[in-house]
């Protein structure tokens, strides 16, 4: 049976919304989960209906926010540590993660290794679309700094992924910068235009609205970019969230509306919200790993959870190594 290894430290709120989240995930799909942490906190909330499914390792040691990532290689009694051994030795399929992002990353790329020519491995974030489909960012976070031929391994990576884990038949992937016209863009993406274009599935430089329109499945950056565009819509979420319920509060009219408008609410709530899309896998390592939101409730860490099982099931990592091997 597929088993996935949660760890349950470093979180922004703590032990219970991994614990919970591992639980509702059990009461969807069939797998083995090993959660790693604190044993005392967890049992404090393991439900008995799934608790023949969950093996507890207790580990009350792990990398902290402020830590540097670099921490994690030499903190082996730490949780991330742990519960990367794991998979590394073949003991479970997937790595689930809301702690430190820098030390999942770090611990990931030494233990698991990169595949056969990839040089950068990549954060791969999802990202929501006015057609009801998704599309994905990467690099989102994990190379601030890119030379050309890491975004092309992006594509190749992201292009892997969008077929095989999210099943689109085509995916087109699209290289992002300031404008559409294949001249625009910095020296990066001017250099890194000049190979994609060889690609038949490139379709060129995109903007950063063609992220949420329906127009592209993969969007190419690096970083840097990734990160300030990931951080940058999950404000405007929130913001849009904010100053709609204040102006509906504002006159009796608007309350009536939005008790009518409420399920549509609803539905903009969970087609933007974050923890719809549980986390962002890391790709071009060798095993699978998910990166969750630090603030990660407990429906991002069951979506976390999904993702991870369909990036095992869908065998993505092979597939990549494959593309690379051409």
């Amino acid at each position: 049976m597929l088993k996935v290894v949660v760890d349950a430290m470093g979180g922004d709120n703590g032990i219970k919304p991994i614990v919970d989240g591992v639980q509702d995930a059990l009461k969807t799909k069939d797998f083995e989960a090993i959660i790693v942490g604190d044993e005392n906190l967890i049992k404090k909330y393991l439900d008995s209906n799934v608790q023949d499914k969950i093996k507890v390792i207790h580990c009350d040691d792990f990398i902290k926010m402020e830590d540097m990532a670099t921490n994690a290689l030499k903190n082996k009694n730490s949780s991330i540590y742990q519960a990367v051994e794991i998979v590394r030795n073949n003991e479970a399929d997937v790595v689930i993660s809301a702690g430190h992002s820098g030390a999942s990353m770090s611990l990931a790329t030494l233990r698991f290794g990169r595949i056969d020519g990839v040089s950068r491995p990549a954060i791969c974030t999802t990202m929501p679309r006015i057609d009801g489909k998704v599309s994905i960012i990467l690099d989102a976070g994990a190379n601030v700094d890119c030379k050309p031929e890491h975004l092309v391994e992006f594509a190749r990576m992201g292009y892997e992924y969008a077929k095989n884990v999210l099943l689109y038949e085509n995916p087109r992937v699209g290289l992002l910068a300031n404008g559409e016209e294949d001249n625009k863009g910095n020296e990066l993406t001017k250099e890194v235009f000049k190979t994609l274009k060889k690609f038949p599935y490139f379709k060129g430089n995109v903007e950063g609205n063609d992220i949420f329109n329906g127009s592209i499945e993969v969007i190419v950056c690096d970083g840097f970019s990734g990160n300030l565009v990931l951080k940058a819509s999950e404000g405007v979420a929130d913001a849009i969230g904010k100053i709609l319920k204040e102006e509906i509060y504002k006159s009796f009219l608007s309350k009536i509306g939005a008790m009518l408008m409420r399920n549509a609410f609803k539905m903009l709530k969970k087609r933007t919200h974050y923890a719809e899309y549980g986390g962002a896998p890391l790709l071009g390592v060798k095993k699978n790993l998910i990166i969750c939101h630090g603030k990660s409730n407990a429906r991002a860490i069951e979506c976390a959870i999904y993702q991870g099982i369909s990036a095992v099931e869908t065998r993505v990592i092979e597939k990549i190594a494959n593309e690379f091997n051409k």
